[in-house]
């Protein structure tokens, strides 16, 4: 079970909703809520790099007393900057140029590309326990994260729920009153991207739809800046994710495009 967050600002939680939250401030992504003893929890935080696109500047992580924080190209274990491959009781930390791989014996993957993209696979111990942007892994979309009780949130009010508060935090809430545009102008562009002849065993394994949703709402953000992020980060991840399940989809970059 994986959720996940890249390019735009998309999340994909482990339920399978997949949203839009552009906040900048600290949040937690995925964390063990159980009253008693936490297993782990996972902190990211975004900011917008020089050509304007957002990224992920570092993951904060913690595995029962251990302390990672990661940035690109440097990790840090309990204070101490550490060589990778790094290994202690039940962790191990990979790093090379493109990806940082954190495994944990109680049963988590992380894999962050070092710029936009971060996927974490959960152990299906942890259903039902987890909360932070991921949701809580009960199987069920929309319900307890969108939909709680009588009350519904949107996926601005959702996000900002998930900040950690930080005494001398200088960031901003987005506004919960923004409405995402609507993007069917470039579904089927969208379509065509995504079902082109090198995701044909992709297929089966996604729930297709989602990504182009995704899609769509980065061709509006774009507003006809088509530099490779804004196309091509839902593309990638939609090809990592494919990978992830088994699939195995065949070189879709060209010379002119991502």
């Amino acid at each position: 079970y994986v959720c996940s967050t890249w390019g735009n600002n998309h999340f994909k939680t482990f339920d399978g909703d997949i949203y839009q939250f552009p906040g900048i401030c600290e949040y937690n992504f995925a964390s063990d809520c159980r009253e008693s003893y936490k297993e782990f929890s996972i902190h990211i935080q975004r900011a917008l790099n020089s050509n304007n696109h957002p990224e992920i500047q570092y993951i904060l992580l913690t595995i029962k007393e251990l302390t990672v924080y990661l940035r690109p190209k440097l990790a840090v274990v309990d204070g101490r900057i550490v060589k990778t491959p790094y290994y202690s009781s039940g962790l191990l930390i990979e790093s090379n140029d493109i990806y940082t791989k954190v495994y944990a014996k109680l049963g988590l993957v992380l894999i962050w590309n070092q710029e936009d993209a971060l996927m974490v696979e959960l152990d299906n111990k942890f259903s039902n326990h987890t909360c932070g942007l991921c949701g809580d892994y009960n199987g069920i979309p929309i319900y307890n994260e969108f939909i709680n009780g009588d009350a519904s949130y949107n996926s601005i009010t959702y996000g900002n729920l998930q900040k950690i508060s930080k005494p001398n935090a200088k960031c901003e809430d987005p506004d919960e009153t923004q409405a995402l545009p609507s993007c069917n102008g470039h579904r089927h562009e969208c379509e065509r991207l995504l079902t082109s002849p090198a995701f044909a065993d992709c297929r089966l394994r996604l729930n297709l739809e989602t990504y182009i949703q995704a899609c769509m709402q980065d061709k509006c953000a774009c507003d006809g800046n088509e530099d490779s992020f804004c196309l091509c980060s839902t593309i990638s991840e939609y090809s990592r994710q494919c990978s992830h399940a088994g699939g195995r989809p065949s070189e879709w970059r060209t010379q002119d495009f991502c």
